[in-house]
């Protein structure tokens, strides 16, 4: 049996922060690309981090940012994990100090090998396409090929999740973890309290899952 890890991504709001992690989020995410509408500040991702539990990991998500850019905001606000959105070569940031995330949009064959090509110490992020906003659309991954990712190694499932099909989701594809973030918001960056205990209280059943 393994542990389905459970990523609240687009935090603006140490109000956001704290409810999540009651409810149960292992992970925090923070835009820290200022193309994207949840977009934060350096600072103020670094005044979040500083009131979460020690054990929840904070994500920074980046967008073709340089690997002295992410180093040091992985150390201003105390990052775990930096979270690469771009066209970044991930072999330029495997010896900073946090770990680290690739995204890849998951379409079709081409995408699954291109996961699967990825280094062991580097966890891909399953999404779905979109060259503009890089994530937080509300569209779904193809299920079918995340399947065939997270059959052969640790992988996140993103894309579209919400407390309708997080279920169906993690049933389908028997991802490492679920990344949410669009369905639990009132307005991009602001969430929802009751969305985010509708959705916590639907992914529990699964959250422990066997995983071939």
């Amino acid at each position: 049996m393994s542990y389905l890890r459970v990523k609240v991504c687009g935090i603006t709001r140490e109000e956001d922060a704290l409810r999540a992690v009651r409810y149960g989020a292992d992970a925090l995410g923070f835009l820290l690309w200022q193309g994207s509408p949840r977009a934060v500040s350096l600072e103020r991702a670094a005044a979040i981090a500083m009131t979460l539990p020690p054990f929840v990991w904070k994500v920074g998500v980046f967008v073709n940012a340089s690997p002295g850019e992410v180093e040091h905001a992985a150390r201003v606000a105390r990052l775990d994990v930096a979270q690469l959105h771009g066209d970044e070569d991930v072999e330029l940031y495997r010896g900073l100090s946090v770990r680290i995330m690739k995204a890849h949009a998951v379409s079709g064959p081409d995408d699954v090998e291109e996961a699967l090509a990825l280094p062991a110490d580097v966890m891909p992020l399953m999404d779905a396409a979109d060259p503009v906003l890089r994530g937080g659309t509300g569209r779904n991954a193809s299920w079918a090929h995340a399947a065939l990712i997270a059959r052969a190694r640790p992988a996140i499932l993103a894309g579209g999740l919400n407390a309708e099909n997080v279920v169906d989701a993690v049933e389908a594809v028997r991802p490492w973890g679920v990344d949410v973030s669009s369905s639990l918001e009132d307005e991009p960056g602001v969430k929802n309290a009751k969305k985010l205990a509708v959705f916590f209280a639907a992914v529990e059943p699964v959250r422990s899952v066997r995983r071939e």
